[in-house]
C-alpha cells in the first residue's frame, strides 16, 4: 500500500475532527462541552434511577424521573408534561444560566483587574525616613544590600536616625513589581527588619515618583541605565524628582545621590541634583580601579573592604579633646582607629594634613574604624622606635613596563588615558580586541603622541577563540586587565568572552607555573563566583565601586566631600605600597611606627597586608585599623595601605606602571630588561 492511502485509525480521525471543531467559534466549543455533560451526567442519572427501590415500576415513569435528575443536576429546571413545557424550562434554564455566568464573569473580571493593577504596586507608599532607589541595574543588589546593613549597623552606634524602627526601602523601576521583588529577595536572602516595597513606573514620570514619597524620605539614589541614554535619563529624573519635591533652596528635603557612566553630564546632572545632591562618575571610577588593580593586585578587595559596611569603613567624628592637638599627635593617641583628615565647619576637607597642623574648634575627624562609637583619645601617644624608622627614601626609577588590554568599551580610553599620563619612558600597551569592536584613531594615541610615555599597539584577535592567545608570550607582561563588552555590544552576554580571556589565563599559568597578575571587570556579580582566578587576579564587578559609595554618602552624608577628594580630586589615592618604606624589613615594631613613618612622608596608614607565601590568594587578606600597639616582626614582601597626598604615586615618585616582581617570573626565561620596548617584542605579534 502506498504511503499516501495508509489507513488513519479511528482515533486519529475522531480527534483531528475534535481539534478542527474546537477550532471554528465558541459555540462550537460550548456545543462540545454540553455534549460531554450530557454523556456523564444521563447514564449516571439512568443509573441513579434502575437502581432506586422506590422507583417507578412503568418505563415512561423512570425515564420521566431520569429526566428530572438530569435536568435538576444541570440546573435546567425539572418541569414534566407536554414536550414543549419541557423545551421552554430547558431554556429558561440556560438563559439563568447564561445570566449567572455573565455576571460571575464581570466580577471575576473586576477582582482581575483590582488584584493585577494593586500586584503592579500603584498604591502610594505611605512611609517616614525610608530610602527611595530610583532605576534599576545589575548595581542595584550591591547598594540595596550595603543600604541594609549601614542601617543594620547603626544600632553599634548613632549613625541612623531611623535605626530603632524598621527599615523600609523602596524601589522605583518600569519593571513588574514582583519580578523585582522576587529577583531582590532572592539576592539577598532574608532580611530581618527590613521590609522592600516595589513600586512600578518611569522614574522620569513626577507622578510615578509621587508613589515612592521621596519628600518624607532619608535619602534618594538615582542608578544609571546601562543604554546609551542611561545619562540622560538619570539628569531628567533628577528634574522629575524636583518637581515632585517642590522649589525651593533645595536645603531641604532627602539627600539625593546620583550616578552618571559619562564625565561629560555630571555638570547638568549636579544642576539638577541641587544643592542637596551628589553625583558620581561610574566610568572613570570603574577605569581609576582597575588600573589600581593593574598596578597594586589585590586592591579591588582592599577597597570593597573599605567602602562596605561589613568592617572598616570611613567616618566623621567629633572629638574635642582634640581641639588644640597636632594631627600627628591626634593620630598616634587612637588605638583602634586611623585618622586620615580633618573636617572643618565649612564641610571642606582636608586630607592627609601635615603632622603638625592643630585641630581648630569646631573641626572634625575624619577617620577609618570598625564602626561610629565615638573616637576616644588614649592618654599618651603610642610608643615608636625610631631604630627601625628607615631614612626617607629618595624617587626610585623604575623600568619600563608592559600591559596586555583585552577588549575594548567606553571604559578603555579612560585607561589608556591614564596609564599614558602615568607611565614610565618606553612603557607598551598592547590591546587586542576583536574586529567588531575595534578602537578608533581618536581613541588610542599615535605613537608620535605617546612616545615619551606609552607606547600603545592595536591588535585584532577573536577573543572568543580558544586560540586567541595562541603565540603570545605572556611571560612578558608585568599584568593583564580584561575588559567585557558594553550592554548590547556583543551577540553573547557581556561576561561570556572575559571568562573565556580568563580560562585561558589560568591554563596559561598553570602550565608556566607562574603567576600573571590579571584584573578583569565583569558586568554581573555572580560572575566573581565562577571567574577561574589565579592567586593574583581579581574581579572589578562593573558600577560596584559606585554603588558602594552611594551607600556610604546615604548612610554618611557628610562623607561625600571626602569620597569626592579621594576618587575624583586626587585620582587613585588610596594604594598598597611595600612596608619596606616605612620600617626596616626583619625588624619588631608596632603599627605605631608605621603609623609615624607615613605621616613623615605626607600619607596616612590605614592597614596592612602581611605576606603569606602558603595563602591560596595572599592578595586578598588585608588587615584595617589594627591596634596602634600590636607588634610584629615586618618583611619586605609586606604591604601598607595607605592614603596618598596627591594622586597615586608609587614609593618616592609619581605611581608608575608595575615593575616587574620576580615571584610572577622565573630568571632564567625572563627576557632582559634594557629599558626599551625593543627589548622586550616578544609580546602580541
Amino acid at each position: 500500500m502506498e504511503r499516501g492511502q495508509e489507513r488513519t485509525s479511528l482515533r486519529h480521525r475522531a480527534r483531528y475532527l475534535f481539534d478542527r471543531t474546537l477550532a471554528r467559534s465558541t459555540g462550537a466549543l460550548l456545543g462540545w462541552l454540553a455534549l460531554c455533560c450530557l454523556a456523564l451526567v444521563v447514564p449516571v442519572s439512568t443509573l441513579l434511577v434502575w437502581t432506586d427501590p422506590g422507583a417507578p415500576r412503568s418505563l415512561s415513569g423512570r425515564l420521566a424521573q431520569v429526566w428530572r435528575t438530569s435536568a435538576e443536576t444541570l440546573r435546567l429546571g425539572a418541569v414534566t408534561g407536554a414536550p414543549t413545557r419541557m423545551l421552554l424550562s430547558v431554556l429558561l434554564g440556560l438563559i439563568a444560566l447564561l445570566c449567572v455566568s455573565t455576571v460571575v464573569g464581570v466580577v471575576t473580571t473586576g477582582l482581575g483587574d483590582r488584584l493585577t493593577e494593586l500586584r503592579r504596586g500603584r498604591s502610594r507608599v505611605l512611609e517616614h525616613d525610608h530610602d527611595v532607589v530610583l532605576g534599576w541595574t545589575d548595581q542595584i543588589f550591591t547598594l540595596v544590600s550595603e543600604l541594609i546593613a549601614g542601617r543594620a549597623g547603626s544600632g553599634r552606634g548613632a549613625r541612623g536616625r531611623g535605626g530603632a524602627g524598621r527599615h523600609v526601602i523602596t524601589v522605583l523601576a518600569d519593571l513588574d513589581p514582583a519580578r523585582m521583588e522576587s529577583a531582590l529577595t532572592a539576592a539577598l536572602g532574608v532580611t530581618d527588619g527590613v521590609r522592600l516595597v516595589c513600586r512600578t513606573g518611569a522614574p522620569t514620570d513626577p507622578d510615578a515618583l509621587a508613589l515612592v514619597t521621596p519628600g518624607a524620605a532619608r535619602a534618594v539614589a538615582v542608578l544609571p541605565a546601562d543604554d546609551s541614554d542611561g545619562d540622560l535619563t538619570v539628569v531628567r529624573t533628577l528634574l522629575a524628582l524636583r518637581a515632585v519635591l517642590g522649589a525651593d533652596d533645595g536645603r531641604n528635603g532627602p539627600r539625593v545621590v546620583a550616578a552618571v557612566h559619562d564625565g561629560r553630564y555630571v555638570p547638568a546632572a549636579r544642576l539638577a541634583a541641587g544643592a542637596r545632591g551628589t553625583v558620581l562618575e561610574t566610568d572613570r571610577t570603574s577605569a581609576r580601579l582597575l588600573v589600581q588593580a593593574a598596578r597594586r593586585p589585590g586592591m579591588p578587595s582592599a577597597l570593597r573592604d573599605l567602602l562596605d559596611f561589613s568592617g572598616a569603613e570611613f567616618h566623621v567624628a567629633d572629638v574635642p579633646e582634640a581641639v588644640g592637638l597636632s594631627f600627628e599627635e591626634v593620630a598616634l593617641r587612637l588605638e583602634t582607629s586611623c585618622a586620615v583628615g580633618i573636617l572643618r565647619p565649612d564641610g571642606r576637607p582636608l586630607l592627609t594634613p601635615p603632622p603638625q597642623s592643630v585641630l581648630e574648634p569646631g573641626d572634625r575627624l575624619v577617620t577609618v574604624a570598625h564602626d561610629d562609637r565615638a573616637v576616644s583619645l588614649t592618654d599618651r601617644w603610642a610608643g615608636v622606635d625610631s631604630t627601625v624608622l628607615p631614612t626617607p627614601p629618595g624617587p626610585v626609577q623604575e623600568n619600563p613596563a608592559r600591559l596586555l588590554l583585552l577588549g575594548w568599551n567606553r571604559r578603555a580610553p579612560l585607561i589608556v588615558d591614564a596609564l599614558r599620563r602615568t607611565a614610565r619612558s618606553g612603557s607598551v600597551l598592547d590591546v587586542v580586541t576583536p574586529a567588531d569592536s575595534a578602537p578608533t584613531r581618536q581613541e588610542i594615541p599615535s605613537p608620535q603622541a605617546a612616545a615619551e610615555s606609552l607606547a600603545v599597539v592595536h591588535h585584532t584577535r577573536d577573543l572568543a577563540a580558544p586560540e586567541a592567545l595562541h603565540g603570545v608570550d605572556l611571560s612578558a607582561y608585568d599584568s593583564v586587565i580584561a575588559l567585557g563588552t558594553d550592554e548590547g555590544n556583543g551577540p553573547e552576554r557581556p561576561d561570556e568572552r572575559t571568562l573565556l580571556a580568563l580560562l585561558t589565563l589560568r591554563a596559561w599559568e598553570e602550565r608556566s607555573g607562574r603567576l600573571l597578575p590579571v584584573v578583569a571587570e565583569m558586568r554581573d556579580h555572580r560572575s566573581r563566583t565562577v571567574a577561574p582566578l589565579g592567586p593574583a587576579s581579581d574581579v572589578v564587578v562593573r558600577g560596584e565601586l559606585t554603588a558602594l559609595l552611594m551607600a556610604q554618602i546615604v548612610q554618611n552624608p557628610e562623607l561625600a566631600a571626602v569620597f569626592e577628594e579621594i576618587f575624583a580630586m586626587r585620582g587613585g589615592a588610596l594604594t598598597l605600597r611595600t612596608a619596606g618604606r616605612y620600617v626596616l624589613p626583619g625588624h619588631e615594631a608596632a603599627f605605631a611606627a608605621v603609623v609615624a613613618a607615613a605621616l613623615e612622608r605626607g600619607e596616612c596608614a590605614i592597614g596592612y597586608r602581611a605576606h603569606d607565601p602558603h595563602a591560596l590568594r595572599p592578595y586578598d587578606r588585608v588587615l584595617l585599623c589594627p591596634g596602634k600597639s600590636e607588634r610584629r616582626v615586618w618583611s619586605a614582601a609586606d604591604e601598607v595601605l595607605v592614603l596618598t597626598a596627591g594622586p597615586g604615586t608609587a614609593d618616592g615618585g609619581p605611581q608608575a606602571l608595575p615593575a616587574p616582581r620576580p615571584e610572577h617570573r622565573a630568571t632564567e626565561s625572563a627576557p632582559h630588561r634594557t629599558g626599551t620596548a625593543e627589548a622586550r617584542s616578544s609580546g602580541v605579534e
